[in-house]
């Protein structure tokens, strides 16, 4: 018997209205945290309610695009069932979070009385809308219909809201490549932890993954960042790793087209954008973190043995992703130690040989070793450490000392959609594979997917899926046209991170005791999901970020 569900008529009013009551209680949680900041005197007391504000304002910033996406739909004519109960279900749940408390992680919640947020503020919320949706949203009639729509067509989860056909076109030529040539084999590198086939590598080169948002001038696409995440998402689907190869080369090509010398631009972005260079970013060190002014890795002018004008660099660095295969260092060192903090770093284009199995790094002054991990294969972690290992004096990014920390925070916005999109992509690919194993497992004579509680993981998972997507494109939408977009980044990687672990944690749960086999694909999903949170900026540091800004008025 087909559940029953509200009728959809009002759905969207009641959204826009419930929407409003949201962004005054958003507005209320502001002024608390505020007041309590201007008291401290820091942003490092009273940090769980600091972060709990982000996390109210990503909540709020999803459901407005939420509201945008379903209007954009409604429009042409395209909204369905599906994602009519999509956006219900959104509302319902989030703005029963808002109320009762969000889940930062697994163990800390945060209430709306740990921002200091008065009990009439929190009542003010429960406007009609409100408390229509919060009944009529995220219930179980409600998730079973979703289930059994997603069931019925298995490739979309609801429509994406995608209206440009070039991009339509780009992510359904990325679809066919995922099945054919990553789908099969993603499981068998993951488990031989093996680097991505060469040949792979080349044939996504040719795709142009390399240089999607590079200009024209200089060989690339010249598309925006919401192609970006489309290809990247559509990848993920396939391989974590395989949708993370164009990062490295994101990041490369944005630090020289920002801040490189127009000789710098010229050699290598028509390179990195064909895919003849491989570019590595060896930021981080040990014990250093996301804490970037510490860092201590030093490079000193000098004269070379023939010569040359060159930056003789010592220093340890630690995660340096693909740092083996690649063939161009984004290496931020420090150039003036009588400054401290951010001041003194400089960023050098460090071209290297690349390495093999066997000798990793062949060259003069640096050496390495492979860092083990639990997922996020395919591609390889290393430390590296540089004894005197040269560099020419010109490979500094922009020709100026002391410009390094701008130029790479300069990066951050499109590292962090980047990161989200990948997010998206994780989180689809964990719910196929458990919709997939609910249609076929049987269990008292009936699929596992009939069973309230499997069906209402698979659609909270889809549901929460298309937010952090919408989410994610409102980000690189924003990146397009020029406007700062540092807080929408993060929330998008905050959210999109902790749905892809959130949906995987779910995936393995209806697989059951195979899930953990590491035969089955899911489990690689799992370990792979969980590095999201972490790299490109912890969790903590996004929502610490975002806080931030807010309380500066930029959002």
């Amino acid at each position: 018997m087909r559940p029953s569900v509200p009728p959809a008529e009002n759905l969207l009013p009641e959204c826009e209205s419930a929407l409003a009551a949201a962004e005054a209680f958003l507005a209320a949680a502001k002024r608390s945290v505020a007041e309590r900041q201007a008291m401290t005197g820091t942003h490092e007391q009273g940090q769980f309610a600091l972060h709990g504000l982000a996390w109210m304002a990503t909540y709020v910033a999803a459901l407005r695009q939420m509201v945008a996406w379903a209007r954009r739909l409604d429009a042409s004519g395209t909204i369905a069932e599906l994602e009519r109960l999509i956006l219900r279900a959104a509302f319902g749940e989030y703005l029963a979070q808002l109320s009762g408390g969000i889940a930062m992680s697994q163990g800390e919640i945060v209430r709306p009385a740990d921002l200091g947020i008065a009990p009439d503020a929190v009542s003010a919320l429960a406007t009609p809308a409100v408390r229509t949706l919060i009944e009529t949203g995220n219930t179980e009639p409600v998730r079973t219909r979703i289930a059994h729509l997603i069931a019925g067509d298995a490739d979309t989860f609801g429509n994406s809201g995608l209206e440009d056909e070039t991009l339509l076109l780009m992510r359904e030529q990325f679809r066919r490549f995922v099945a054919d040539k990553i789908a099969p084999h993603a499981q068998a590198w993951h488990l031989a932890d093996a680097l991505i086939p060469d040949q792979v590598v080349g044939e996504l080169a040719a795709l142009g993954i390399f240089g999607l948002t590079v200009p024209e001038t200089w060989g690339g696409a010249g598309l925006g960042k919401i192609a970006m995440c489309v290809v990247s998402e559509t990848l993920s689907q396939g391989s974590l790793a395989v949708g993370s190869l164009g990062t490295r080369s994101e990041i490369a090509a944005e630090l020289i087209r920002g801040g490189g010398t127009a000789a710098q631009q010229q050699t290598f972005l028509p390179k990195i954008a064909s895919g003849a260079i491989l570019p590595t970013a060896v930021f981080t060190e040990p014990n250093t973190g996301s804490d970037l002014g510490a860092v201590r890795t030093r490079a000193v002018r000098a004269r070379s043995k023939d010569g040359r004008d060159v930056y003789r660099v010592t220093g340890a660095k630690t995660w340096a992703t693909h740092a083996a295969r690649a063939d161009l260092m984004t290496l931020l060192v420090r150039t003036d130690t009588n400054e401290a903090g951010y001041k003194g770093l400089s960023m050098l284009l460090a071209e290297k040989p690349r390495g093999t199995a066997a000798d990793p790094f062949p060259a003069d002054g640096m050496r390495g070793s492979e860092i083990p991990v639990l997922g996020y294969r395919g591609m390889k972690e290393y430390e590296i450490a540089f004894d005197g290992f040269e560099v020419p004096a010109d490979a500094l990014l922009g020709g100026v000392e002391g410009q390094g920390f701008k130029q790479l925070m300069a990066t951050f916005e499109s590292a962090r959609i980047q990161t989200a999109s990948r997010a998206v992509g994780v989180a689809e690919s964990a719910l196929a594979l458990a919709l997939r194993y609910a249609q076929e497992r049987v269990q008292f004579g009936r699929p596992i997917l009939a069973f309230p509680r499997v069906s209402g993981k698979l659609a909270w998972m889809a549901v929460e899926t298309m937010i952090a997507r919408q989410l994610t494109y409102f980000a690189a939408r924003e990146k397009d046209s020029g406007r700062r977009c540092d807080i929408e980044a993060g929330m998008a990687k905050l959210l999109a991170a902790r749905t892809a672990w959130a949906n995987a944690d779910n995936a393995v749960q209806v697989h059951g005791g195979v899930g953990y086999a590491l035969e089955f694909p899911v489990s690689r999903v799992l370990v792979d999901a969980r590095i999201l949170s972490i790299f490109e900026g912890a969790a903590e540091i996004q929502a610490h970020v975002i806080a931030k800004g807010l309380l500066e008025g930029r959002n």
